[in-house]
């Protein structure tokens, strides 16, 4: 299923991919999450430099069966369900070699333009290093949304500072969420949610939050400080609008973090030069997630990760672009739309 052009979708048919190295391994798609990121190069066709050359698969929160493997696999063997980890970096520059693959100078990502095509397709072909298999208590909906949720673990791992942390999430799509579960899971106490769609402010209360308000609705940085006079720990941006950098600066307390996840459809952002020299506000971007997939696999098959809630729309495969509209324009409460292959 690809992008050939802006909000258009065709489906196309393929020769099934060689495997080619010997740590090749073909994998049968059987679920795909639709992120935000596929969002944004489906309706604008960039995400800043990285620009969509039609037509072009996308999509990356994937999990499968494997077909086929190379001569030098041992990781993985036919008839395995795993999780795809879709980064594939290249293991030698100074990046991977200090511990940091995420930020990998030669790193291929899959549905990224210009490095790999991604998930949307009934078969593909991924390097051994990304095949994570998973255990018998998992389904392959929990593969899938490992992905996104290991983001949320990493953010949470760099930032939530003691076990009754005082935090804010400021938008509650399927990142925020894939915070929310981490924080409290580490310990966070209080959890204060915001965003303008009202079913996720449902959700996040199921979930463990605190408090939820919409800024269309409330003035959920005076509500917030009611509550906490002494301002919040660490604030998570997770929606990718101005408007909520200048929420966060406003609600973090002197020595805060404020984590930006969100991904915006501008090239920019402003800050308060005076609160944030003042309070010495650290501020940290998240860069997709470092070593935490299998983490985040053993988390939820303890338990100490509930996704249940999580997943609220699935499609079939020949559906795609309906699940891509749908979470374009954030209809009927979307959290996670859900691709099923076969």
């Amino acid at each position: 299923m690809m992008l050939t052009g802006i909000r258009q979708m065709e489906m196309k048919e393929v020769p099934v991919p060689d495997i080619k190295n010997d740590t090749d391994v073909l994998i049968r798609m059987k679920r795909l999450g639709v992120c935000g990121s596929d969002i944004h190069y489906y309706t604008t066709g960039r995400i800043g430099s990285q620009v969509v050359s039609y037509p072009f698969p996308v999509g990356h929160e994937g999990a499968g069966i494997v077909e086929k493997s190379g001569t030098g696999v041992t990781r993985v063997k036919p008839g395995d369900r795993i999780a795809i980890e879709p980064a594939m970096p290249c293991g030698y520059c100074d990046q991977c070699l200090a511990g940091r693959p995420h930020t990998c100078r030669n790193l291929r990502f899959l549905g990224c333009p210009g490095q790999a095509d991604g998930c949307l397709s009934e078969y593909i072909v991924i390097p051994e290093g990304s095949c994570i298999p998973i255990a018998d208590n998992l389904t392959l909906d929990h593969a899938s949304l490992s992905e996104p949720l290991a983001i949320g673990v990493y953010a949470v791992q760099q930032s939530v500072p003691m076990k009754d942390a005082h935090i804010g999430i400021l938008g509650f799509g399927p990142i925020g969420m894939s915070v929310l579960l981490p924080s409290i899971a580490r310990g966070a106490t209080k959890a204060y949610i915001t965003d303008k769609i009202d079913e996720r402010l449902q959700l996040a209360g199921k979930a463990g939050a605190f408090y939820t308000g919409n800024p269309d609705k409330q003035n959920i940085v005076k509500e917030i400080i009611q509550q906490e006079p002494l301002l919040l720990d660490v604030v998570f941006e997770c929606c990718g609008k101005q408007e909520a950098i200048d929420q966060a600066v406003h609600l973090l307390k002197p020595g805060g973090k404020l984590m930006i996840i969100g991904i915006p459809e501008f090239d920019r952002w402003s800050l308060d030069a005076s609160e944030i020299r003042r309070k010495e506000i650290c501020i940290q971007n998240v860069r997709r997630q470092n070593h935490c997939t299998e983490e985040t696999l053993d988390m939820i098959a303890s338990g100490a990760l509930n996704t249940d809630n999580m997943i609220t729309h699935r499609f079939p495969f020949e559906k795609t672009w309906e699940a891509f509209e749908m979470v374009a324009g954030y209809e009927d409460g979307v959290m996670k739309a859900m691709i099923e292959f076969g």
